[in-house]
């Protein structure tokens, strides 16, 4: 399938950066799209939303834009109309005047999933363990290692802001339940995408299926392109 009328926007969550699209992008890519993953900063949930309209100001046509973990909650937050399909990847999804800190510890926490508190510079940092236990465990263990030492912190600001009217009210959305997820647990995703009134594929996938399944993932966002493609949004 040929997509090339139509961009593709990766956004990443916390805890990441770009490259945990790199899988995805390079098929997209190879299949005539015009995919790029957008950067941000971590340092609030206002900063991050303007750094993916800045990179969406970048890219041409239609735009079906993913997000994962918390990605989902600033992918919601633009106001750009040239979005016309939202791509959720064990996302989260706030609903307006929740925060994103509401929706991740809305259900009991899965046992192997880290602690997590700001450091001295009132950043938080995964635990390099938990790529391992918890964000990556079907990884190979040299896939954990690049996504450790690429880590980015995020502020608190990110997830305890309150969030706009979310765009998943007004474009149709995809989400990709992770059945194996330890940092979001799947009933927490099922309870979002069915709020969301989303079109729901469930897998058996750790939090990353990006990076250990990337063609379930592709296989979400394919069907989201065709669906633009064809104008079949309702």
């Amino acid at each position: 399938m040929s997509s090339s009328d139509v961009s593709v926007v990766l956004v990443h969550g916390a805890w990441a950066d770009g490259s945990s699209w790199s899988k995805v992008i390079r098929p997209l890519a190879a299949d005539g799209a015009a995919v790029s993953a957008a950067a941000l900063p971590l340092t609030s949930l206002q900063d991050d939303v303007a750094a993916l309209d800045r990179a969406l100001q970048r890219v041409p046509g239609p735009v079906v834009l993913a997000g994962h973990a918390y990605g989902g909650a600033v992918i919601a937050a633009t106001c750009s109309n040239r979005v016309k399909a939202l791509v959720y990847v064990a996302a989260l999804a706030p609903d307006e005047g929740e925060t994103v800190a509401d929706v991740f510890y809305r259900f009991e926490p899965h046992p192997q999933a880290p602690k997590l508190a700001p450091d001295s510079h009132g950043l938080i940092y995964l635990p390099n363990a938990a790529f391992d236990t918890a964000f990556a465990p079907n990884a190979t263990a040299a896939e954990r290692a690049v996504l450790a030492a690429v880590q980015r912190p995020i502020s608190p600001a990110c997830i305890n802001a309150a969030v706009p009217r979310p765009l998943w009210k007004d474009r149709p959305a995809w989400f990709l339940v992770a059945e194996q997820d330890r940092m979001i647990v799947a009933d927490n995703q099922r309870f979002m995408a069915e709020r969301m009134r989303a079109r729901m594929r469930s897998h058996a996938v750790d939090h990353t299926p990006m990076v250990t399944d990337p063609p379930v993932v592709l296989n979400v966002l394919h069907e989201a392109i065709a669906a633009v493609r064809a104008g079949n949004l309702a």
